[in-house]
């Protein structure tokens, strides 16, 4: 489940040393491709689904590119990954990057293929909870990463408080039991779940429409990968770009078969569930990827975001936020998936 393995590398305030879209097809047909690792961190899911489509249909090879895609567990640290050597790619948020810009660490996010973070606040209906801000009014369960990023948001923007919160353990059971209670979750897997236990029609809050606005399900990779194979890291992102485009608006068939073979729990309604939210949130293909293409990302998205980690204090001021990211590699247009 998305939120139950995304936050240790989405957010900003985990520690990261510790525990363009076009590119010539010149190299599509070279005779033997280039070996690429992207270090996902935890299971196969449609939340990860384009990744798997451009391995499963071809993309990755018609760019001359033999991908692996590395899963994990709960536990897993993509970045750690990546900097140790031990892929070339790597999933994470633009809170990922700013932590790494912090600590000193060479990792660029070079695209950002969720334009809208996926997380949500979740009420049972009939609570009294019509608008963001009756959320104040009720106790909300939070993880503790959660309280180190996204909370100091919710509380210097919307004046929530800590003493409303409780430990959110990434269990529905607590949430079940006592309807007044409000959840952290993901608007592509929670609502599901709930549905599966007869909660039909929850009420959600997409946090990204209330002004929280991270990149999420970002790729990532090394400054030197940058400055010495910059045409591998282009071919890279294309790829992957395309890879999302055909599954989300056209047969995802070949990328779902994939993820299922990897992760048999994962059933054909959650898939679908999962595919078209993304689709109808426009979380992927909506905001500036709709005019500049999948992946795409603005220095001016980057910097309002920083500065809110700053006024919300999750982050400290003064950090050179242009080292987090290039826009080398995206913004082309969606002519070029």
């Amino acid at each position: 489940m998305l939120g139950k393995r995304y936050v240790a590398t989405l957010l900003a305030g985990t520690s990261l040393l510790a525990g363009g879209i076009v590119a010539p097809l010149a190299h599509a047909e070279q005779a033997e491709a280039d070996k690429a690792v992207l270090y996902i961190g935890w299971r196969a899911e449609a939340e990860f689904g384009g990744f798997f489509q451009a391995v499963a249909d071809g993309t990755y090879k018609k760019h001359g590119l033999d991908v692996t895609l590395q899963l994990g567990s709960p536990q897993s640290n993509p970045t750690q990954m990546l900097l140790a050597g031990r892929a070339d790619f790597s999933t994470g948020s633009s809170g990922t990057a700013l932590n790494a810009v912090r600590e000193g660490a060479p990792l660029v996010t070079v695209a950002a293929i969720f334009q809208k973070d996926p997380r949500i606040l979740i009420a049972h209906p009939g609570q009294g909870i019509e608008k963001f801000e009756d959320i104040k009014k009720h106790t909300v369960l939070v993880g503790a990463l959660g309280k180190a990023t996204f909370w100091p948001y919710l509380r210097e923007r919307y004046g929530f408080a800590d003493e409303q919160t409780r430990p959110y353990t990434f269990s529905l059971a607590p949430f079940l039991a006592d309807k007044s209670l409000v959840q952290q979750g993901y608007v592509t897997n929670e609502p599901y779940a709930l549905k599966q236990t007869g909660v039909d029609n929850p009420v959600t809050f997409l946090l990204a429409d209330y002004g929280y606005n991270p990149y999420a399900v970002t790729i990532a990779t090394t400054r030197d990968a940058i400055e010495k194979k910059p045409d591998y890291v282009q071919r890279f992102v294309q790829a992957s770009a395309e890879g999302w485009r055909n599954y989300l608006f056209k047969d995802p068939s070949l990328g779902n078969a994939l993820i299922q073979e990897k992760n048999p729990e994962m059933t054909d309604e959650e898939i679908a569930f999962a595919i078209e939210t993304i689709r109808e949130r426009g979380l992927v293909a909506g905001g500036d990827a709709s005019r500049d293409g999948i992946g795409a990302m603005s220095d001016e998205r980057w910097r309002d975001f920083y500065a809110s980690m700053v006024d919300s204090g999750v982050l400290p001021g003064g950090l050179e936020v242009e080292k987090a990211y290039t826009l080398q590699f995206v913004n082309k247009g969606p002519e070029a998936e």
